[in-house]
């Protein structure tokens, strides 16, 4: 481990340990993942506040790709820039990229039903309910500190349970905004506390939306140009990591449609290493360097990692090109009222995810219950660390599952 002296000469490297250590132990999914981000990165090392942290996490929820990794792209930049977004990026996805690419190269011997309804599975599902509970309580008491606040919290809840897709999501969030002009919320005034600060130019910003743009026009022409099994798997795992919203799970039918129906990928196979991409810690759509390497099969490593460049690559120039705007704009009056309202319609949208499908699926008998709920008093209560938590759960599951 790097000592402190050099994490502070260089922080991007900073940015990549602590990112792989949340890689490694950040089961659950996309909300969860979010947990576990505010528990390192808010409460432990104080890399921002709450209202940054809602901010970013706002935002995300808009942009098409998988919204927690931008999340942490987004804090990545924020901390250490563009060196620090590849940081982030990379430090939480090496861990399952590398188990996904290897599955890859043994799927012949390793399958999903290895893994499917075994205790330590279950117990890890458990720490995801107790790190997002304790999220949800934490941001509500900073992002819905008020009654119209709650209000809103309360409606965008009621809207994403009643509408549990990406566009249910997406209006829960919109609905927060809208609200908070009908009722009394004053957005806090964006002072160097509460600013986002983000070290990007608008040059570089509106290059990064162009260099996207020419991504869905320029793969499909180099795919029909130069014909063959690499240019058509960049192109289609391209296309489905611009057009999705609501993370991994959405993307699969897109992923099976654009990609691996084309090359010949028969659908056992395909759930074989999406069911294994959901036992593991960090992004889901880590999924595509299993499904590159399957694909192209005269160099299965390439491809994998070619696939899992292209299905992040448009969420993280989106990301580049927005962001930036989004943090000027929050000197305007009108707009930071309109974001405090969407910050509100955070809380209610993972108070949703948290119940459906969190709690509903992790929780299924009175053992999950009680592990679940040892779990959330320890984090409470204690200062116990996540990255303990996680394995403590594992194992209770092993032993009372």
């Amino acid at each position: 481990m790097a000592g402190p002296g050099i994490l502070r000469r260089f922080p991007a490297l900073e940015v990549f340990l602590v990112f792989l250590g949340l890689g490694c132990c950040s089961f659950g999914g996309p909300v969860a993942h979010l947990g576990y981000y505010r528990d390192a990165l808010v409460t432990r090392r104080s890399w921002l506040n709450d209202q940054q942290y809602g901010q970013i996490v706002a935002l995300c929820q808009f942009l098409p790709g998988p919204s927690s990794s931008q999340v942490g792209q987004a804090i990545g930049l924020v901390r250490a820039g563009l060196p620090g977004m590849a940081a982030a990026w990379l430090g939480f996805t090496l861990p399952s990229a590398i188990v996904m690419i290897a599955l890859a190269l043994a799927v012949g011997a390793l399958g999903a039903d290895a893994i499917h309804g075994t205790g330590w599975l279950q117990g890890l599902k458990l720490a995801a309910v107790a790190v997002v509970a304790q999220a949800v309580i934490s941001m509500a008491r900073t992002l819905a500190p008020d009654a119209p606040r709650i209000v809103i919290t309360l409606a965008a809840l009621t809207l994403a349970l009643l509408w549990p897709t990406p566009a249910g999501q997406l209006l829960a969030l919109l609905l927060g905004g809208g609200l908070a002009f009908l009722l009394p919320v004053t957005g806090r005034r964006m002072d160097t506390e509460t600013a986002l600060h983000v070290p990007l130019s608008r040059r570089t910003a509106a290059a990064s939306l162009v260099l996207f743009a020419a991504g869905l026009v320029g793969l499909p022409l180099l795919a029909g140009a130069f014909p063959g099994a690499l240019t058509a798997l960049v192109d289609g795992v391209y296309r489905a990591g611009s057009l999705v919203f609501g993370g991994g799970h959405v993307v699969l039918p897109l992923l099976e449609r654009e990609v691996a129906a084309p090359a010949g990928m028969d659908h056992g196979t395909f759930l074989a290493g999406y069911g294994a991409a959901q036992a593991l810690p960090g992004p889901l759509f880590s999924f595509a360097g299993y499904l590159g390497a399957e694909v192209y099969d005269p160099a299965p490593v390439l491809g994998g990692i070619a696939a899992l460049v292209a299905i992040f690559l448009p969420g993280s120039l989106l990301l580049v090109g927005v962001l930036p705007w989004w943090s000027r704009l929050g000197h305007v009056a009108w707009i930071r009222r309109g974001v405090a309202g969407i910050n509100a319609g955070v809380v209610g949208l993972l108070g949703a995810v948290l119940w459906d499908p969190v709690i509903r699926v992790g929780i299924t008998g009175v053992p999950e219950l009680a592990i679940a709920l040892a779990a959330f008093a320890a984090l409470m209560t204690t200062r116990v660390p996540v990255y303990l938590l996680v394995p403590a759960c594992a194992l209770a599951g092993f032993v009372i599952l």
